[in-house]
């Protein structure tokens, strides 16, 4: 294999930049040429395909977002404009793809295989943390750190002024963003998709806090939540608990942006220099991952079809520590 190319797409996560980075260098390092496809599918059927070099990539693993931009691409559903997209890439002589998203990117990226049988490998890059095949995806740890920073702030004022917060975080199929903010920011109840939550166990858990002379109180929504988002939740409890002084915070996309974390980075580099040698060594149609410390290629029907359940262990540990 001498030509391989590299996109993004779906939601931006911190840690990309650097997945794009170790691509390309370890494509050169290979011997190997490398093309970014700017604004995912989309790019890939316009043909805004450009050969990258090692100065390509300078002085962004430490940036947010994507160089390589990205777009959802409506066109690429299509059978005539996966066909444009093969096309582009036939004429460059692409013979390798490496794609960096979540689970609608890879869904893209099976039925492109499926049709054209080019190889394909994807590096999992989405907050949510909730693809099968890796422990952790690029972007996660980033946005947990980031959530949980304004988690810490918010308790100040919670604390100073005798309220509750409900705070919502992303998370719309997955409580992973949930469950680790409510752990580090020590809250008193997390609501998540995995877990049934009801109105009264929150009407029950501020209650209790209240017999014990707690005075402020932080709830984690995930947003995906079975009862509602969090000015849902919120306003049903208000009706029951009125003496208490109870806000809202949601704190929306401030979770995908900005600078990545270290583990985000050392991951990103990893699962990019997998992804390379993955395509070298005959892997297509799969997602490189990370478990247990060792790179595992998982086939894209499994990472996308096969749930990732939260670790039990997280849940009763937010129980005990909100005591």
């Amino acid at each position: 294999m001498k030509k391989i190319a590299v996109f993004t797409s779906g939601g931006d996560a911190p840690g990309m930049n650097a997945c794009i980075r170790s691509v390309v260098r370890s494509a050169l390092y290979l011997k190997m040429e490398v093309y970014g496809i700017k604004y995912g599918y989309n790019g890939m059927i316009e043909g805004d395909i450009y050969k990258m070099k090692s100065y390509s990539v300078s002085n962004m693993v430490q940036r947010g977002g994507t160089i390589l931009k990205s777009a959802r691409s409506k066109d690429f559903m299509t059978k005539e404009g996966r066909k444009r997209a093969y096309d582009q890439l036939m004429q460059r002589g692409i013979e390798g793809i490496i794609a960096v998203g979540g689970d609608g990117t890879f869904t893209g990226a099976n039925i492109f295989y499926d049709e054209y049988g080019i190889p394909t490998v994807g590096c999992p890059g989405t907050i949510d943390n909730d693809l099968y095949g890796s422990d952790y995806t690029i972007g996660f740890d980033t946005a947990v750190n980031t959530a949980l920073d304004a988690i810490d702030k918010i308790r100040d004022t919670a604390a100073s002024h005798d309220r509750v917060f409900f705070v919502e975080v992303m998370g719309r199929h997955s409580g992973y963003i949930a469950i680790q903010c409510g752990i580090g920011g020590g809250a008193e109840l997390v609501m998540v998709p995995e877990t049934s939550t009801t109105i009264d166990d929150v009407i029950n858990t501020l209650k209790e806090g209240r017999d014990r002379q707690k005075t402020s109180s932080i709830i984690v929504v995930a947003e995906g939540d079975e009862q509602g988002n969090a000015h849902e939740i919120a306003g049903r409890v208000m009706k029951n608990l009125g003496d208490l002084d109870i806000r809202v915070s949601t704190l929306g996309h401030i979770q995908r942006g900005g600078s990545p974390t270290a583990f985000d980075r050392i991951l990103a580099s990893r699962l990019g220099l997998a992804a390379v040698e993955g395509l070298v060594n005959g892997q297509k149609n799969v997602m490189v991952g990370i478990i247990d410390n060792k790179v595992h290629y998982t086939n894209f029907k499994l990472a996308i079809s096969k749930s990732k359940p939260l670790d039990q262990e997280l849940i009763k540990l937010v129980q005990i520590l909100s005591l």
